[in-house]
This record gives structure tokens, sequence and C-alpha cells, in this order.
């Protein structure tokens, strides 16, 4: 099994990159472990009090969980992963089951924050895009998907995600074997880590 850590700030294109993967590859040899599915559950939290929760910092991950469930897919385990709402800021009852695959990617604003789960990957990936087109696709989703207005998106941005990204996430560039510029357009870049990731999988069954 290879493990794959993927970072980016928020809107920095890692889903992009992660799919360009999954695609590169038969069904079933891939499985993907989001970040977002592992958010401590806020149902305690009154809800008035839930919008000013802050996800862009590493305390608002179960690390211990998504570690404890990484380690059981590399002893050849399946999982049940959670699943997490943004519109209610709660863990939601149901879970996703995951198998053990050749390549597991974990995808996260913060996955290379935590140090037993850098331990953990064996190819470390920060996706690296523009201030300016990060905001736009963040706002863009958040109002979609998150019920946002483009006003509480850059609200937001501006109180959280700017200065998070700048205390937590760019710094995790420094622990990144590769850094992909440009997102998810960067097909250079992701053809790179593809063809090594395919060499890995050759020589691990050789």
């Amino acid at each position: 099994m290879i493990i794959i850590g993927i970072a980016g700030g928020t809107g920095s294109g890692k889903t992009t990159v992660v799919n360009k993967i999954i695609n590169s590859f038969p069904s079933g040899e891939v499985a993907v472990i989001p970040q977002d599915s592992y958010y401590k559950d806020s149902s305690h939290v009154p809800v008035e009090e839930r919008s000013k929760i802050n996800f862009d910092e590493p305390d608002a991950i179960e690390w211990t969980l998504l570690v404890d469930h990484l380690r059981q897919l590399r002893e050849g385990k399946a999982i049940e992963m959670p699943t997490y709402s943004y519109l209610t800021c709660t863990r939601q009852p149901e879970t996703v089951p995951v198998k053990p695959a050749d390549v597991v990617i974990v995808e996260g604003i913060l996955v290379l924050t935590d140090p037993v789960l850098r331990q953990m990957m064996d190819v470390k990936v920060f996706v690296d895009a523009d201030a300016d087109d990060r905001l736009i696709r963040v706002i863009a989703r958040d109002c979609i998907e998150r019920g946002r207005t483009p006003q509480m998106v850059i609200d937001r941005y501006e109180n959280v995600l700017k200065p998070m990204h700048n205390r937590y996430i760019a710094p995790c560039k420094d622990f990144a074997d590769l850094i992909v510029p440009q997102g998810g357009s960067n097909t250079v870049a992701i053809n790179l880590l593809t063809d090594y990731i395919e060499s890995r999988l050759r020589k691990n069954k050789a």
C-alpha cells in the first residue's frame, strides 16, 4: 500500500488533482480519505454558535480517529469512515465503508500539519494556487454547497481562511515532497506524480 498525502489551501484544486489520479488507475485501486470527514462533532454547540466554528485550524480535526483508520487500512482491514455535514456542523449517523487499496490518498487542507499522519505518508504533496483564484473558487463553492452569501464568504476569508492559511497551511510546503503550482491545471506535475505512483506499485508487486 502507498499512502499519499495531498494538502493545500481551500480552493487550491486538491479535489481536481485527486480525481485525475483516481482516473489514471483501474477502478478500486485508489481509496480516498478526506480530512473533512473527520471534523469533530459539534452537535453539543448551540446552533447559533456553530457558524463561528473555525474549520481551518488543526484542533478542528479528530486526528486520532483518522490515524487509527489509516493504520487499519494498512493492516488490510476495512473501515467505516464518518461523514460530516457543513450545513449543521455535525457528524452524521451514516458512515462510508472503505476497503484497503493499493493507493490510499489522504486529502485535506491540514493533512500535513499532523506529525503522526505525516510519518505514515509515502509521498507528501502540496497543491498551490494563487490566492485570488482560491477565493473565487471558495465563493462559488460555499454559495452553492453551504448556503452562504458572497459577502459571508468574503468576510470569512478575511477573518478566518486567510490568517489560518498563513499560520497553518502555507508552512506545510516545507514538508512536501512535491509542490503542484497552478492547482489541478498543472498536468505535468500530476503526470509526474501518477508515474511515480505507478513505479512504486510495480516495485511493490515485483
